[in-house]
């Protein structure tokens, strides 16, 4: 859902038992939910792959009895920058998996209200995902850690773009290029402006609506483009609506769960590796 970028946010994972069954997800406005405990005690994530770090709710932290400390500059996908402080030794226990991280302290009230549909404790980042192999079946809506590699599935490199894991994908028939893999971004496919300039998104006959979107930091509008082809692992996707991502620090592309729901998502973050298995 969106990029958290944070000065000297460092994440130590302390790795969890493996062969877990699978942990029910919950699908809300296109957002998938799990319930985690959080030293010791249960708090609603949504599971955001393009978190850098996991973000806690303000009040939640309280609730938990969290020691607050130090602050950084936080940017999102929204307008505005925001200020974050942090928790120290935060145990966290979900998805078959248990470790200890820092996380980001922030009010989640505003982009629950207006983004999500509903209450969030937490956005569970990449960090759960670091700690190993995981299975996310989004129709299905489960997930598990898991050894294996799933037969028939495409494999993909992963890098990173500013912190936050990528894949490679194609628009319009133009060269691959970095793709951040965005599961808690429930709109539209992204496109960095300065990347939609480059292959002629912008000009005003591309441009079909201007919607009101953005995360963390406050709603921002976009320009809607469409998207005659976009290729994902080895996928075609046809007229596939965007939406023009103006921050400067933008990928080029970001794909959620409007492409990511078409394949069962094995990720293997340690090993930079995800595999994706179409779903018919």
């Amino acid at each position: 859902m969106k990029r958290i970028w944070l000065a000297a946010a460092a994440c130590a994972g302390l790795l969890g038992a493996q062969g877990a069954a699978a942990v029910p997800l919950q699908e809300v406005n296109n957002r998938l939910f799990l319930t985690v405990n959080v030293n010791g005690q249960p708090v609603t994530a949504l599971l955001d792959s393009a978190a850098e770090m996991t973000i806690l709710d303000d009040d939640s932290a309280r609730r938990l009895g969290l020691v607050q400390v130090g602050s950084a500059t936080a940017h999102g996908s929204g307008e505005a920058a925001v200020q974050a402080r942090f928790a120290e030794d935060v145990r966290i226990d979900g998805a078959g998996t248990r470790f200890t991280t820092r996380v980001g302290i922030l009010d989640l009230d505003e982009v629950s209200q207006r983004l999500l549909g509903r209450r969030a404790d937490m956005l569970l980042g990449r960090d759960l995902l670091d700690q190993g192999r995981f299975r996310i079946d989004i129709p299905g809506r489960a997930i598990d850690r898991v050894d294996s590699i799933p037969a028939g599935a495409v494999r993909l490199p992963v890098t990173e773009h500013r912190g936050v894991p990528a894949i490679p994908a194609a628009a319009e028939g133009h060269e691959p290029v970095e793709a951040v893999v965005d599961i808690g971004n429930g709109s539209e496919v992204l496109i960095g402006r300065a990347y939609a300039e480059r292959i002629g998104l912008t000009a005003p006959e591309r441009i079909v609506e201007r919607r009101s979107g953005g995360g963390l930091g406050g709603a921002l509008d976009r320009d809607i483009v469409v998207l005659r082809i976009l290729n994902v692992g080895g996928r075609e996707f046809r007229d596939v609506r965007a939406a023009i991502d103006p921050g400067e620090t933008a990928s080029d592309l970001n794909l959620g769960t409007s492409i990511l729901r078409h394949f069962v998502i094995t990720t293997d973050f340690p090993d930079r590796a995800i595999w994706l298995e179409p779903v018919e």
